[in-house]
């Protein structure tokens, strides 16, 4: 089918009638960013149901006919859905969050955290680009897709797909009742396909289909010495000293060329492909640029790669949190009872997480040999990697980000993060495509995040002509072409 016969004249509406609202957007979006829904602070419980509340409000004011909370721990997540039209047309269920992960010590500049302020551009503030940017972008590709023609005659009544949007309470804390959340609303969640939106583009300006999430599982690894912290000058020397144990143990994880020294580790990994790295390299980004861009200074990692390869396609272990001693108050001077490190170990295809785990086990058993350790994996929020299967929404989603970016060509990539994905997929019975509009120059997590808004509105102009392409290319078989 050609562009021509999917989205003729309605997409030269949809620019010109996000850039009329672009106050209204930058208004919502800043009043939610000043909900401070930290996730997993007893604190901010209240902050997080506000949260959802006020998601509620924006998606019952935009049109959607049923909107509801769903109890998710000790949280809430947003349901919400619109159906087609057409009875007969995809069902399409939308995945992200609206949680956000606590500010940490580190300063912010521009603002406070949950004060949202408006530079040059870009909206900062705690969530903004993860995840609540994105959630709106799908909300105004709804009003634009409905509301652009109304003055011609052209809007429609309807999605020309039946959506249904689950906007997680928890992703931060890696979606520990997510599972139990699908199975007890799974006629709910009916779907043909997942849409999953909490993922970054590379380059705000070079499109690109994301194809893969990386999967992930988290370990903390504490390390032993003396029974009570102890005066260094006294014990200095012939005293264990858990801080130096646990650096020398975190030093064998990587040999010289930065491969992962865990026996197996690589045994399973396929990645990348001759297509993948084609793909990759066709986007054409230079590692002076990369630097730039993720506030760096050199490139690490596995010798032999390229950037993408080694955020998308390439297995790493990160050391993300290391605690041992006075790092609170004044120094003691003690040499301390325990050190600790957090460690996130980040998956591609062919691995698995519990695999995985039995091999950081028994690595452990030969390389800290005669130290007291002791190590907690963390299994329930473990997350396997997911690849996009060859399908229709694929081109779908390409062209409707040409759209979206007014460029003749998009790109593929991968997604160097990790969520529940493969989860969804499986427990929903349907394959995911994902389209995020993040930037790692966003700083998700760390201070000062923000989201550039014309990126936001290039993404909600995307969706918007993409819900009809969809349309056009069903019906599909679910779990492929």
């Amino acid at each position: 089918m050609s562009r021509t016969e999917v989205a003729p004249r309605e997409d030269a509406l949809l620019h010109p009638f996000l850039a009329t609202h672009r106050a209204e957007i930058e208004e919502q979006l800043s009043a939610w960013v000043g909900i401070a829904s930290v996730a997993g602070d007893p604190e901010h419980e209240q902050d997080l149901e506000h949260s959802a509340n006020y998601l509620a409000g924006l998606l019952r004011a935009a049109g959607f006919p049923r909107v509801e909370l769903w109890s998710q721990g000790d949280t809430v997540a947003v349901f919400a859905e619109w159906p087609a039209a057409d009875a007969a047309a995809p069902a399409v269920v939308v995945y992200s969050h609206h949680d956000v992960r606590a500010a940490g010590a580190e300063p912010w500049r521009q603002t406070q955290p949950f004060t949202p302020v408006v530079r040059d551009g870009l909206l900062y503030g705690r969530g903004s680009s993860d995840a609540k940017g994105q959630v709106l972008a799908h909300l105004w590709s709804v009003r634009a897709l409905l509301e652009s023609g109304a003055d011609a005659g052209l809007a429609p009544s309807a999605p020309p797909v039946t959506l249904r949007l689950l906007i997680d309470g928890e992703e931060e804390l890696g979606s520990p009742n997510l599972a139990a959340m699908l199975e007890a609303h799974a006629d709910d969640l009916e779907c043909d396909l997942i849409v999953y939106s909490d993922t970054m583009l590379i380059h705000p300006d070079r499109p690109a289909v994301c194809t893969s999430v990386r999967g992930m599982i988290g370990a903390e690894l504490t390390v032993f010495g003396p029974e009570r912290d102890v005066h260094s000058g006294a014990v200095s020397g012939p005293s264990p000293n858990p801080a130096v144990d646990l650096s020398r143990v975190l030093a064998r994880l990587h040999d010289d060329d930065g491969r992962v020294t865990l026996p197996g580790f690589y045994d399973a990994v396929t990645t990348p492909t001759a297509e993948q790295r084609a793909e990759y390299a066709a986007l054409g980004l230079d590692d002076d640029w990369w630097l730039g861009e993720s506030g760096t200074d050199r490139i690490a990692g596995e010798r032999g790669f390229s950037v993408p390869e080694l955020l998308w396609a390439r297995p790493a272990i990160e050391v993300i949190s290391i605690e041992g001693g006075d790092i609170d108050g004044l120094p003691r001077a003690v040499i301390p009872t325990s050190a600790t490190a957090s460690l996130s170990l980040r998956l591609v295809d062919g691995q698995q997480p519990e695999e995985v785990a039995r091999q950081l086990e028994r690595w452990l058993e030969a390389n800290a040999s005669g130290i007291r350790y002791e190590l907690e994996i963390s299994h329930l929020t473990a997350e396997p990697p997911y690849r996009t299967p060859d399908h229709p929404a694929v081109d779908a989603l390409a062209e409707a980000m040409r759209v979206g970016w007014n460029v003749a060509e998009v790109g593929r990539m991968g997604n160097a993060g990790g969520g529940p994905a493969a989860l969804l997929a499986q427990s929903l019975d349907a394959p995911i495509v994902f389209f995020g509009t993040g930037l790692v120059s966003d700083r998700w997590h760390a201070a000062d995040e923000r989201v550039r808004l014309d990126v936001l509105e290039r993404g909600a102009a995307t969706l918007a002509a993409f819900w009809p392409r969809l349309a056009a290319a069903f019906p599909f078989d679910r779990a492929g072409g």
